[in-house]
């Protein structure tokens, strides 16, 4: 990492390809240091919203001014308008938030979702707008389908429209839904799209190319982190998940990114072992990966919960970090100002399958379109060529070889027939495997319902042999003390007979005797 730089000329300086750090001037200071804040720059000004420090939410609003150097706090004032609202359980200050998001709208930052601590805070998305030039801020009242209460969730601004993806909410479930807030209505929208999208997650990153694609990277869910990449067509609301090249990109949650033209720049992050070092570039157009430049393990962006901006400076773009954690807390700020690439040329959103046949399709309308072309040429000097031969022999030749190209015409038609018919094909039997896919899906998870339901059933049947176990235990014990008290009967009631034997032998006796005596 290259040496500190101050102000906007320390900007224009800066190297390509490598972040350095952006120091405040003299004197000036810090805010805290935090993560899962928000950020947007607005007029050549940085502006950090909340975030979370040592398991406290921060209510803070921060501004760094890059014409200065300098930090400072904003400190909006509650709408006066809004005072008695009805959600007034902060009174006059900001919420405290963390893991919410903040896009730039008009003169407003629009700061969405996110966890707040606040009592009396309703189990929906809530919505506030910062006001950076009258220096106030309000509550906003959203209507529609409003989205359940979440943070982590990610947030792209197309036009007037807000669109987020995903999240956790408060209950720690994970989402992968897609609402659309119309910022002229404040109206929600809740986007049904075609099977195939990013499984649930949060702590992902989006952004929307082309005004028509929004794509989603990596997250995680509760025990692993993503390296995949989705794009959702906002035309006709399917996903994909386009085939990409280049750097093979490892699994983060937590991480930033921003777009600057067809490149989105991603930083930051990491999985449930390591903090992410290297900085990341996707062409969009191109789906191709690359690293832009990497950062010691212990540097301040290999960590989660930074933001990622972008500014202009003399014309050129740069990249804003600022915060994060990574087992400590983060408050500088970093520039990166990324070189130009000249990449490949777009590719098609398609299938290998649907490539092939496109390809074989192209080739043999090129063939056909080439030997058309040919024939138009032979018959537009046919006239000519005619007047010319003499020997009735050139005249058939001529006829021979156009009969050999209407041949071959004829094949490449029919050979460009059998593409487009291999191709139709190919398309129904994709259809074919993605039913059966989803079919087979749900027959995975019935399977699995019945194995959890097996296995709780044998748990318990366990549990009642060993307790089964446990009485014969008891029983063959039971057994040897009632042959013992057998054994001790049977001694008593002989005892008992011999001493009634005795007993009775002595009467006779006394019989006897007394007879005699008579």
């Amino acid at each position: 990492m290259g040496e500190g730089i101050s102000g906007d000329a320390g900007l224009a300086a800066a190297p390509y390809d490598q972040w350095v750090l952006l120091s405040p001037a003299g004197g000036s200071p810090r805010p805290p240091a935090r993560y899962k804040h928000a950020a947007q720059v607005v007029q050549d000004k940085l502006y950090v919203v909340g975030g979370s420090r040592n398991g406290r939410s921060l209510s803070d609003v921060q501004v760094f001014d890059f014409r200065t150097s300098t930090w400072s706090a904003l400190n909006p004032a509650r709408d006066s308008n809004q005072l008695n609202h009805e959600n007034n359980a902060t009174g006059g200050s900001f919420p405290a938030l963390a893991g919410h998001s903040l896009v730039k709208w008009k003169n407003y930052l629009v700061v969405v979702a996110g966890n707040t601590r606040s009592s009396s805070s309703s189990n929906k998305v809530s919505v506030w707008l910062i006001d950076v030039q009258a220096n106030s801020w309000s509550a906003v009242d959203t209507y529609g389908k409003v989205p359940t209460a979440r943070g982590g969730q990610s947030v792209s601004l197309l036009g007037s429209r807000l669109l987020m993806f995903g999240g956790e909410d408060n209950k720690r479930r994970l989402l992968n839904d897609l609402h659309i807030l119309d910022l002229e209505t404040m109206m929600w929208e809740e986007i049904k799209s075609e099977k195939g999208g990013p499984a649930p997650r949060y702590d992902h990153s989006a952004a929307v190319y082309a005004d028509q694609y929004l794509l989603i990277f990596g997250g995680s869910s509760h025990s692993t982190c993503f390296n995949d990449l989705y794009l959702l067509d906002l035309q006709t609301l399917e996903w994909s998940q386009p085939d990409v090249q280049g750097a093979h990109i490892t699994p983060r949650s937590g991480h930033a990114g921003a777009m600057i033209d067809e490149n989105w720049c991603i930083v930051g992050g990491g999985d449930n072992a390591n903090g992410s070092t290297d900085t990341i570039v996707m062409n969009a157009s191109k789906f191709v990966w690359s690293v832009v430049t990497s950062v010691s393990a212990r540097d301040p962006l290999a960590c989660e919960g930074l933001t990622l901006c972008s500014t202009t400076v003399d014309g050129e773009k740069v990249l804003i970090a600022f915060g994060g954690y990574n087992g400590k807390f983060s408050n500088e700020i970093f520039v990166l100002k990324p070189k130009a690439r000249n990449l490949v040329q777009p590719r098609l959103l398609q299938s290998p399958a649907a490539a092939a046949a496109a390809a074989s399709v192209t080739t043999a309308y090129a063939v056909i379109t080439a030997t058309d072309e040919k024939t138009r040429d032979i018959v537009a000097t046919d006239d000519f060529d005619i007047k010319r031969a003499q020997p009735a022999s050139n005249s058939k030749k001529f006829v021979a070889e156009m009969d050999v190209l209407n041949g071959e015409n004829g094949k490449l038609a029919s050979r460009l027939a059998e593409v487009r018919d291999e191709n139709s094909k190919l398309k129904d039997k994709l259809d074919m495997a993605n039913l059966s896919y989803g079919e087979l899906a749900k027959e995975l998870k019935s399977v699995q319902d019945q194995l959890a339901a097996e296995g709780s059933r044998c748990q318990k049947l366990e549990s009642q042999i060993a307790a089964a176990r446990k009485r014969l235990e008891s029983a063959g014990s039971l057994e040897n003390e009632l042959d013992v008290l057998r054994q001790q009967i049977s001694q008593v009631e002989q005892t008992i007979a011999t001493t009634q034997r005795r007993k009775s032998g002595g009467v006779w006796k006394w019989v006897a005797g007394v007879q005699l005596q008579l």
